[in-house]
């Protein structure tokens, strides 16, 4: 299916094409200020507890009040931050990691090594309820020789420990002040060692910063920083339009290509080292293998794209980008309505008869979320699967997913900065972990064997095996690969991270 719209798409798969909402006139009245900037975010943060959730989507925000032991360049390589030099034995059963010694918390405290192991070890051994246990619980000590140096003992190699330490809720805290105050004490007044310090704070409304005059590291630009949290992606359009935020992100593509055209702003659509992904179980109505592996091949992954991501979107065989370590160079996994109906036959259902599932997804989470959900019914409908939608909140997900009470399918943006296969198929279908919906021993026994293999060559060629033994199992269902949208005024420039970051740390405005 070449060039085809979305309009055309949903036409002929009987889903009504609303229109695009009536905005504001195009004119932006630019801010004055030009070190400082609003910034239209899709969520809020779950918490002013940086390790208390894994929320990618609050990373950005995150990550400018607080430092992280490791950084990621735009590339995504690792850098240093925090940690100046780390060391992981070939056992990958110890980590070492030396520390800068010119850091202050802003309560002006210096931050040491002890502080690193009040983060990653002792409030795990604590019992605090926080998602970092569930990463760095395999941690058995934290050996401090120096106030500049910790040493990490795990219980089974950590070969992705390096690599967990810029990743997701990997923050240093400080620990006599979290002590002094207590968790709920920290969440009402967080302190990092970020760029940013935090100054007001509204509940799914706003987030105030102010620059950290004292930061260790180089200055931001940006004096002030205000994140408005604007939920509805049509309102974050309107936003940028009216001037009311000088950037936004995952407008619905439709949008960004027509704000391309407009010379009072910049709009563009980027591939992100993030998957989208029908995410599974192995139960309910998808007990049976062949309903699974029907309800993948009946999926146009290529149309999907085409109407919704304006083609960008890389259609996916495995749960891997192209190019990166856990991908299956040649891999396809074939679009095919006659096998899919045949499977279901073979089962007994059809068009007539269907299998019924749920779906769950997210709406105005990442662009043409919902949409593709529609989509994806429709398609599956001239099969013979019976789908209804329920459309659940971003944060939503998170409770669901731990309480193992997500239905059949679930429309999901995994993300995973680094780009190595453990966080994407080793998360996924870990069924020991809470952040997968596969809890099968079937796979999963598999996925959870290769997080004891320290070799690097050996654990890649055996993610590559597994992603594809996975998708042949119908234990997931990739669908694309992601697409960033962002629209800002035609005065704001930013650091491009692959991983799709958009940081307030890196915006200049002319």
């Amino acid at each position: 299916m070449n060039g085809i719209s979305r309009r055309a798409l949903c036409q002929a798969l009987g889903i009504g094409a609303a229109g695009a909402p009536a905005f504001l006139q195009s004119a932006v009245v630019l801010a004055a200020d030009t070190d400082k900037v609003t910034i239209g975010w899709p969520i809020d943060v779950p918490s002013w507890d940086p390790q208390q959730r894994t929320n990618p989507d609050a990373q950005p925000i995150y990550k400018l009040v607080f430092d992280q032991p490791l950084d990621q360049a735009p590339d995504l390589s690792l850098r240093p931050k925090l940690v100046t030099a780390w060391d992981l034995a070939p056992d990958a059963l110890t980590l070492t990691l030396d520390f800068r010694d010119d850091v202050k918390f802003h309560d002006g405290t210096k931050m040491t090594s002890a502080d690193f192991k009040y983060s990653f070890f002792d409030r795990v051994q604590a019992g605090h309820k926080i998602d970092i246990a569930q990463i760095w619980g395999g941690v058995t000590g934290v050996d401090l020789p120096s106030p500049t140096r910790a040493v990490m003992h795990f219980k089974m190699p950590f070969a992705t420990s390096p690599h967990w330490l810029s990743f997701l809720c990997s923050y240093v805290v400080p620990k006599d002040y979290m002590e002094k105050v207590g968790q709920d004490g920290f969440v009402k007044a967080p302190v990092g060692t970020g760029p940013y310090k935090l100054t007001d704070y509204q509940l799914n409304s706003r987030v105030v910063l102010e620059r950290n005059e004292a930061y260790w590291g180089p200055k931001p630009a940006m004096r002030n920083v205000t994140i408005q949290i604007i939920k509805d992606p049509s309102a974050r359009v309107a936003a940028v339009q009216s001037g009311q935020v000088d950037l936004t992100v995952n407008v619905p593509v439709r949008e960004a290509e027509r704000l391309m055209k407009d010379p009072g702003f910049k709009a563009e659509l980027d591939p992100i080292e993030r998957v989208i992904i029908l995410q599974a179980r192995g139960d309910l109505g998808f007990a049976d293998k062949n309903v699974r592996l029907a309800a993948h091949h009946a999926i146009d992954k290529k149309a999907l794209s085409q109407a919704f991501y304006g083609g960008a979107a890389v259609p996916l065989s495995v749960v891997a980008p192209p190019g990166t370590p856990g991908d299956v160079a040649g891999y396809t996994f074939s679009y095919d309505v006659e096998l899919a109906k045949k499977l279901l036959a073979d089962s007994g259902y059809s068009a007539s008869k269907p299998a019924k599932i749920k779906m769950a997804t997210t709406n105005g989470e990442f662009p043409g979320d919902y949409d593709v959900a529609r989509a994806i019914v429709q398609m599956w409908r001239k099969v013979g699967i019976e789908s209804e939608i329920e459309v659940i909140e971003y944060s939503k997900y998170f409770e669901l997913n731990r309480a193992n009470t997500l239905p059949e399918v679930t429309l999901f943006s995994w993300d995973n900065a680094t780009a190595d296969p453990e966080m994407f198929t080793g998360y996924m279908l870990n069924p020991h972990l809470p952040f997968s919906s596969w809890k099968e021993k079937e796979i999963g026994d598999q996925v959870a064997a290769l997080f004891g293999v320290a070799d690097y060559d050996k654990r890649i060629a055996g993610y590559k095996e597994i992603n594809k033994a996975a998708v042949e199992y119908g234990a997931i269902i990739p669908l694309l690969q992601a697409v960033l949208t962002v629209v800002s005024n035609k005065n704001i420039a930013f650091e491009h991270y692959k991983n799709g970051w958009v940081l307030a740390n890196t915006v200049t405005k002319a």
